[in-house]
């Protein structure tokens, strides 16, 4: 599936000028099942060299409500918000990034437990986060486009609540073509790149760096 300017705008128009039989015609396409896609965890971060005996619990990230769903967001510019038709993510976007980013500080090898909450009912550390851009851009031209992903991190000692340290990562990448797997890759890359600094920075933050890749 390849995306334009034109084919998106198009299809905003369809949806917002639903009536009569159009609307129960978008009712019934509503039912026909997207194609899911998911992002994968980073492959390239290195074993810590020691383990902590010490928990991290990771937190759902918060984000706003066009970013809060499993569809997948366009900008055709900066003040328009639109989905890629027909495709979807495996689960919410915020969930998905959640499960990354655990995935990621698991398989570092790091920390005794990681997990979505606290192990029995208190831990240590918590990784709360705030998804800021996770999206394609188009291009100037109409044809081309980006990916930009952006979350903001703190990471907090759970005995005090104090925030140990914080700090904001970004990336982008181009898509190689305007299809839809092709944008879905562009992301792999971007979150690739984010999370590994992430995950970098937030066990430095308790005191355990990971070596060099």
């Amino acid at each position: 599936m390849t995306l334009t300017r034109r084919h998106l705008i198009t299809t905003t128009l369809a949806l917002t000028a639903l009536s009569g039989c159009g609307a129960v015609s978008a009712l019934n396409q509503a039912t026909t099942p997207l194609d899911a896609f998911e992002l994968r965890a980073p492959r390239d971060l290195p074993q810590a060299g020691r383990m902590l005996a010490r928990s991290l619990s990771v937190e759902p990230p918060t984000t706003s409500g066009a970013l809060d769903t499993d569809r997948i967001l366009i900008k055709p510019n900066a003040v328009q918000s639109l989905y890629l038709p027909g495709v979807r993510w495996s689960e919410d976007a915020p969930q998905m990034v959640q499960t990354l980013v655990l995935r990621a500080f698991e398989d570092t090898g790091a920390l005794s437990y990681v997990g979505r909450r606290p192990l029995g009912g208190s831990g240590d550390f918590a990784l709360i986060s705030e998804i800021t851009d996770f999206q394609a851009e188009l291009g100037p031209d109409g044809d081309s486009v980006a990916t930009r992903m952006r979350v903001t991190a703190r990471m907090v000692r759970e005995s005090d609540a104090h925030v140990l340290a914080r700090r904001s990562f970004s990336a982008t990448a181009p898509a190689a073509s305007n299809s839809a797997l092709d944008i879905v890759e562009s992301f792999n890359v971007v979150s690739d790149r984010l999370i590994t600094d992430l995950v970098r920075w937030g066990l430095d933050s308790i005191g355990l760096r990971l070596p060099a890749a």
